[in-house]
Parts: C-alpha cells; structure tokens; sequence
C-alpha cells in the first residue's frame, strides 16, 4: 500500500531574560495519502466572488469630555456646524465659541460581503482622526459608506464598543490599555445598495490559488476534469486555473461551483525556511533537505556579580568606622559542543533532533542554518521576514 507524507506539528518555545523565542516546523511523519487533501474551496478563490471596501466620515458625539478639542479640529467643528443646521439649528455665527468636547471626527470602515442584498447589517470599524483621547460610550450619527466609485453602498450609526481604555489623574498620572481611540459597530451598518453580479450567466471562471505553485494548480484542473468529464479546465498559471462550464449539464452554475469547490487535492509546497529574525521565530516545510555536512555549535559565558559586605568595628570599639568593602566574582563558562555529522538527505524531523541535541538555541539555529545554507548544504529557500 503505498503512503506519503502528512504534515504533524511541532513546537519548541524557549524563555530568556529578554525574549522569548518559538521554533515551529512541520516535521514529516508516515500516514495515508487521504489525509493530505484539502478540499479546494481552502485553497482558491473565485474570481469575482470577493468582498469590496467601504468607507465613510463621520461624527461621534456623548463622550464624556474626551472628544476632540474643536480648537485643534476645525474639520470636527465644521462637521459638528453643518450637521446642526442640517436639524434646523444655526450656530455658525457663534461657532468659533463652541468648546465642546464631547463630539470627535471618525473614519468609518466596512466590507461589503459578495451578493450583500438590501438591509443586510455590516460590522464597521471606528477610529478617530483628531485629537480625542477614547471613544468609550459615544454614538456614531448617521454615516453614509461609499465604495472605491464614490457611490454610497451602505449607511452606518450605532453606539461604539472599545476594546480599551484611558484613565488620568489629576497629577499627571495615567493608564491606557488597548486601543480607546478604535471601536467597532457590530451589524451597525445596513446596505442601500447591491453590487450587480449575475452568477449564474456565467460561460466560465477562473480560479485563484491562495499560495500560487504550479504542481498545485495542475492537480486542480486535473479533479475538476476527472469529476466533471464536460468542463474545461486547465491551468494558465501557478495562481490560476480557468474553468470552461459544462454546457450540456442540466446543473447551474452554482450548482457546478458548489460540487467542484468540495473535490480534494493534495497541495504542494516549495522547501522554504521562514525566519523572523526579530522575535526568534523559525518556520521549516517538510521538503526542506540537507546533504552531507558536519555542524558544531558551543559559546563562551563570563559571568561578574558585585556582592559588596559591610565592615563595622566590634561594639563599643572607640576606633575604626563602618565602611562598604566590594566582593567581585568572576565565573568564566566554555561550553563546547561535540560536532554532529549530517549525513546526505536527512529530514526535517532528523535535523531538528540534531540540532536540539547540540542544545542550540532557536537564535543560534538561525545563525547555524544560514551557515549550512552559505555552505550549499541547506537544499531549501531561505525567506527573512
């Protein structure tokens, strides 16, 4: 019976004074190729079937004197002005006046979800764009969210929910956590308008790989041939596969889409190491080889500690007087490693054992892979993020 490789997940996480570091790799493990597929529908996107941005200004007033400062705002106050007099009141004479800070100007932000249909609720997010220390408790008034054409697609209000806030003292002192100046509206939009998308008129589609490899791509086009013996597919590209819709079938296109989407494929990758050299992360796919090669890893440790003592003269003594005598301790620590032989084609599985067994560290690994890489023993990509 024959089987392949499947994916298991281990994970390494080490602390130090300073930062904690994670090594992650995918380490390969004998399993039946059953469990390798992935429906494609996990990893493809229909083209034309996506969400489109929305955006929006707008006021949020009931703050409890932490809105902006009208002063330091003119676009919060000429806000404020013209939706008074919008209700009937006319405050523009006296406007220069007005110190309220109970109000702030917002930027108000939401996708519209594909086939949105009319008075479908939108979640929004909130953040402000003046001077306002925390949107805690206000009200977002009536916003209209426009598209990338200009045309407004949905109109949000509500009341705001933060996910922090700020406190300060009289003296100075004070406390923020989070974010207070972003809030969120959950279902505080509603669409006014629909996008005109006819799915069903569709002669054919194009399908988008989320992780773009061309061994991938071929293996869809050749499911949706297997499955659908009338449809066309083939793949343009490594991101692309387009598929010509089976004219005999007595299935719409959603119908097609729907059947299609839940055929698996195995998906395959690229050897690449990802590493964030920042945080101490290392990421490793399981094509990731090594040839022959013999790696030794030790360091150097001085370590100094100050422990001064206090000397004092014996009681009741008439001489001598207390002073501070310095203690210094000087540890000097060689902790060589033995050298580990590699040999040719090793797994990933066998090359972190290695590694872990020299009691290397994930920012010392880093430093050994791109080592045995400059060595032209790493049959890998390597990516820094």
């Amino acid at each position: 019976m024959k089987k392949r490789y499947s994916l298991d997940l281990c994970i390494s996480f080490k602390k130090s004074v300073s930062l904690g570091m994670m090594l992650l790799c995918l380490t390969p493990s004998f399993a039946p190729a059953a469990e390798l597929s992935v429906r494609i529908k996990d990893i493809v996107t229909f083209e034309g079937i996506r969400e489109n941005q929305l955006v929006g200004y707008g006021l949020v007033v009931g703050l409890k004197g932490t809105g902006d400062t009208l002063k330091d705002s003119p676009y919060a106050l000429e806000t404020m002005v013209s939706m008074l007099e919008r209700l009937g009141v006319n405050v523009r004479d006296k406007a220069t006046d007005m110190k309220s800070k109970n109000v702030a100007a917002v930027m108000v932000t939401a996708s519209l979800p594909a086939f949105a249909r009319h008075g479908t609720p939108l979640d929004v997010r909130v953040s402000a764009i003046g001077t306002a220390k925390d949107l805690l408790g206000g009200t977002l008034l009536v916003t209209p969210l426009m598209g990338a054409d200009g045309e407004v697609y949905a109109v949000a209000q509500g009341p705001l929910v933060t996910g922090g806030f700020s406190a300060e003292g009289q003296s100075g002192s004070s406390v923020t956590k989070g974010v207070p100046t972003s809030a969120r509206i959950a279902n505080g939009a509603l669409v006014e308008k629909e996008i005109p998308f006819e799915l069903d008129s569709l002669k054919s589609i194009r399908l988008s790989l989320r992780n773009p490899d061309m061994t991938t791509a071929g293996r869809i086009a050749a499911a949706i041939n297997a499955h659908t013996p009338g449809s066309k597919a083939s793949a343009q590209d490594p991101s692309t596969v387009n598929v010509a819709l089976p004219t005999a079938s007595k299935k719409s296109v959603m119908d097609f889409l729907t059947s299609i989407e839940q055929l698996r494929v195995a998906p395959d990758q690229t050897a690449k190491v990802i590493i964030d050299e920042q945080n101490g992360v290392i990421v490793m796919g399981k094509n990731v080889r090594i040839s022959s090669v013999a790696v030794s890893h030790g360091n150097l440790t001085i370590r100094i500690t100050e422990t001064p003592q206090v000397s004092q003269p014996n009681p009741f003594s008439t001489t001598g007087s207390t002073v501070v005598v310095p203690r210094t301790g000087i540890n000097v620590n060689e902790d060589g490693k033995k050298m580990t032989v590699l040999e040719e084609g090793v797994t990933l599985q066998e090359l972190v054992d290695n590694l872990n067994a020299l009691g290397v560290s994930p920012r010392d690994m880093i430093t050994i892979l791109r080592t045995i890489k400059a060595a032209g023993a790493l049959q890998a990509e390597i990516e820094v993020i």
